[in-house]
């Protein structure tokens, strides 16, 4: 129902049209009344109308300023005037206050009443171009993020033109030309959710830091689990330095404030063209490898990394002083669990690089560090209730143990190997959890308040990520979803029942059963009462 308030100082006028307009009968409801706009003022503030009915020549104050005062303060009100006066500048006034419609007394109540409907036709197309218009940013911003992320990846791999790269930009009205730039990777997880895809606390940090980050001084892209990738552009490379170390302060004054955060980053390579993003990219990536050798948080600069070996370092080889639990199998397991098939190589280079440098160059040495990679590797891969046989195993190409070298390639191809075997499991783990998604939209589709956010904090996923999962799974954003199965639901409703277009509206989740028919008819072509007849018409008639 639509709420209607009436100012007229003459009582016998405002009684009149208060009595004798069937308001409930008409879709209406008399919310107040008052005698001038002093009086009314208040009242008005407090019920909101959605339409307000009032005199213009009024004691204490006149239509005019109550119309100033509620437009100012209330501008989605709608405003009929009424006025025994035909005189162009109260009409002109009114206009320009934005009064919607100005009637000349005297009036009679049928008159009245085509007026508010017309308003009211006006209000519920405003309403029904709102929510559409809600429904296409929310659409256009999944979209972004899906679109972002490829973006990323293209300037990352060298894949498209410079020019090809700065149009996409452009679309995403993302600024990219540039003297200087660099990346720097940034992660942050909770200590607490060490193993989770989903933490409320690192939400809300993601969140501060997006709002804190000033957008001129670099672009944010996200990477799902990896984390963020900030693109820092400056027009100097002393200006790029000076951007990178206010942005990554900015970034620990955050994190400062949450202690069960912990974080880790690897600062790129400064770069004066946008074709040379691939190596300050893969700088940032061996960087941001470092973290499964550290428990600390940190942001490391790969150019500055100073592998510590372990063991001695004398030239002379003594297996027997050398402790293999200075051996980071935790290091390669964790890696294993979340590391990505690029970042293998780095990872590799800098377990190598921790190891003692003259025992590596004993091929009993060489050959104990090579086997117990193989067997973290092989018992990880049945984790993933795989067959270990799909790992090389050392003895097929005993050359790995001649060399350091030879060893590590090894040790990639193994690894780069079970991380792809890992992806396909997850993929089918991804395709586990948008089912899960889709059968708690089939269970929720009704609630009008269902959001994105509400269905990744059900399937324990950041919003963002799971925004490109859900895409990717099932080739629609959430909301072109959702919509598309409440319409099936709809039409379902419309075919085997004899329910009214404003009960379906409620049952598929939308309140206002106007824009219900209105959204009805953009996705189907055609009304619920169209939809309805041409679905019961026998077979065979037009």
């Amino acid at each position: 129902m639509y709420r209607i308030f009436l100012v007229e100082d003459e009582v016998v006028i405002r009684k009149g049209i208060a009595n004798s307009i069937p308001w409930e009968q008409e879709g209406l409801q008399l919310v107040g009344e008052a005698s001038d706009g002093e009086v009314a003022y208040p009242l008005i503030r407090k019920e909101k109308p959605d339409i307000l009915i009032t005199d213009i020549r009024m004691p204490f104050m006149d239509g005019l300023e109550l119309s100033r005062l509620v437009k100012k303060e209330f501008p989605r009100i709608k405003i009929i005037i009424l006025s025994g006066y035909n005189e162009f500048d109260y009409a002109k006034t009114a206009l320009q206050l934005g009064v919607t419609d100005y009637l000349l007394k005297p009036i009679n109540s049928s008159q009245l009443l085509e007026a508010i409907h017309r308003v009211t036709a006006q209000i519920r197309e405003e309403q029904e171009l709102s929510l559409l218009m809600e429904q296409y940013r929310k659409e256009q911003e999944e979209t972004a993020i899906r679109e972002k992320n490829r973006l990323f990846q293209d300037l990352v791999t060298g894949n498209g033109s410079v020019q090809e790269l700065l149009e996409k930009a452009d679309s995403l009205m993302l600024p990219l030309s540039s003297a200087w730039y660099n990346i720097v990777l940034l992660r942050t997880s909770s200590i607490h959710h060490a193993d989770s895809e989903y933490s409320p606390s690192v939400v809300e940090v993601e969140k501060m830091l997006l709002e804190r980050i000033d957008a001129s001084e670099c672009i944010v892209f996200d990477r799902g689990l990896e984390g963020k990738a900030l693109l820092l552009q400056a027009d100097s490379e002393e200006e790029l330095r000076e951007k990178q170390e206010k942005t990554l302060q900015v970034f620990t004054d955050v994190i400062g404030q949450y202690p069960q955060i912990r974080y880790f980053g690897g600062i790129g390579k400064p770069v004066n063209r946008i074709s040379a993003l691939p190596e300050s990219f893969a700088k940032a990536g061996k960087g941001f490898a470092h973290r499964f050798f550290v428990k600390e948080s940190m942001i490391v600069d790969s150019d500055r990394l100073l592998p510590e070996r372990v063991g001695l370092t004398g030239e002379e080889v003594d297996l027997s002083r050398i402790s293999t639990l200075g051996i980071d199998r935790t290091g390669i397991r964790n890696f294993l669990r979340v590391g990505e098939i690029r970042e293998v190589g780095f990872f590799v280079e800098e377990f190598f690089h921790g190891l003692n440098a003259s025992a590596m160059r004993s091929s009993l040495f060489r050959q104990y560090i090579v086997m117990d990679a193989y067997f973290c590797t092989a018992d990880f891969v049945e984790e993933l209730q795989c067959s270990r046989e799909i790992v090389e195993t050392p003895d097929v190409n005993p050359e790995v143990f001649q060399n350091e070298d030879l060893a590590m390639r090894y040790v990639i191809r193994i690894m780069e190997e079970a991380v792809r075997r890992r992806e396909q499991v997850s993929g089918n783990k991804y395709r586990n959890v948008v089912e899960a998604s889709i059968a708690y939209i089939a269970e929720h589709y009704a609630n009008e308040e269902l959001t994105l956010n509400m269905l990744a904090s059900h399937v324990n996923f950041s919003p963002n990520h799971f925004s490109m999962i859900f895409s990717q799974q099932t080739g629609k954003t959430f909301i072109r979803y959702l919509t598309d199965y409440r319409m099936s639901k709809a039409k379902e409703l419309l075919r085997c029942t004899s329910k009214k277009s404003s009960e379906i509206s409620a049952e598929v989740g939308y309140k206002d059963s106007h824009y219900f028919s209105y959204l009805f008819k953009k996705t189907q072509g055609m009304t619920p009462t169209q939809y309805r007849s041409s679905e019961s018409r026998p077979e065979g008639l037009a």
